[in-house]
């Protein structure tokens, strides 16, 4: 991987992770499209690791939430009061809206690092996120806000977030488009998403870390890894402003259709190739 190509992955990152559109999609198909040749394990660990610098980002542009949410839970365990305060619960329901998915992550750890190197799998699965955002558009009565969220509420959510493990299934578009199914307002629905990524990005870059060490000639990679972890931060942070604009007055329906073109181009290629 060269410093060009890192550059190029970090800003794809930054642009599609909160976008749903799916970030893991766009970062194998870029290199597909392109006929890159990347080593598969240096590929691997570096998608996975891009996310931390995304993960940066969500916690800048979420800073005041976080700490509203941590202090009011902590503020819950001294008085043992757990849904007292509507910060305090959403922060209990966000952990375990992410169960689901860290457990995914973990029994199928081999299934989905084959699939990252499946462009044709990776297509029709951006079917499957076009999919999803239709029908949470089609379904959604958009009346209810973060803080009212549920037990049932987190589970559903967090079982959609399971879906998005394999690449192709966009996790915001997923997580989003469960939040939306639960009756959730489409901004509040993405507030819940990006929270929720923060847990699950944060074991997977951890669990990547430890993948790290059998890349051969480490050193020389990681300046690769730095320009990709400082290209998606940046770029993670403005999109992550401009997309929350978006939402107050705007649907989901353009990146379903981005997502059903590039699938429509994946398989094509695919199939010639």
């Amino acid at each position: 991987m060269s410093l060009i190509q890192a550059i190029i992955l970090g800003i794809v990152q930054g642009l599609t992770e909160f976008l749903p559109i799916s970030s893991s999609a766009h970062l194998v198909l870029v290199p597909y499209l392109l006929n890159w040749s990347l080593d598969p394990t240096q590929a691997f660990v570096f998608d996975v690791l891009v996310q931390l610098g995304t993960l940066v980002a969500v916690l800048v542009y979420f800073w005041k939430d976080l700490v509203s949410i941590v202090t009011s839970m902590i503020s819950g365990l001294k008085e043992r009061s757990f849904d007292e305060k509507p910060e305090g619960k959403l922060g209990w329901m966000i952990i375990l809206a992410t169960i689901p998915a860290g457990l995914a992550g973990l029994l199928l750890k081999d299934s989905v690092e084959a699939a990252f190197n499946s462009p044709r799998l990776t297509g029709l699965m951006l079917l499957g996120t076009a999919a999803l955002l239709v029908a949470g558009e089609l379904l959604s009565k958009k009346t209810r806000s973060a803080e009212a969220m549920t037990p049932l509420d987190a589970i559903v959510i967090g079982v959609f977030q399971a879906l998005s493990i394999f690449p192709g299934i966009s996790r915001s578009g997923a997580t989003i488009t469960g939040g939306l199914l639960r009756h959730f307002k489409r901004e509040d629905a993405a507030r819940v998403s990006f929270l929720m990524a923060i847990p699950i990005m944060l074991a997977a870059g951890l669990l990547a870390m430890l993948d790290l060490f059998e890349i051969p000639a480490l050193t020389s990679f990681l300046p690769m890894l730095i320009i990709g972890f400082v290209s998606s931060a940046l770029v993670g942070y403005f999109v992550i402003r401009w997309f929350m604009g978006f939402l107050r007055n705007r649907t989901l329906y353009p990146f379903a259709i981005y997502c059903a073109a590039l699938s429509a181009l994946t398989l094509i290629v695919t199939y010639a190739r």
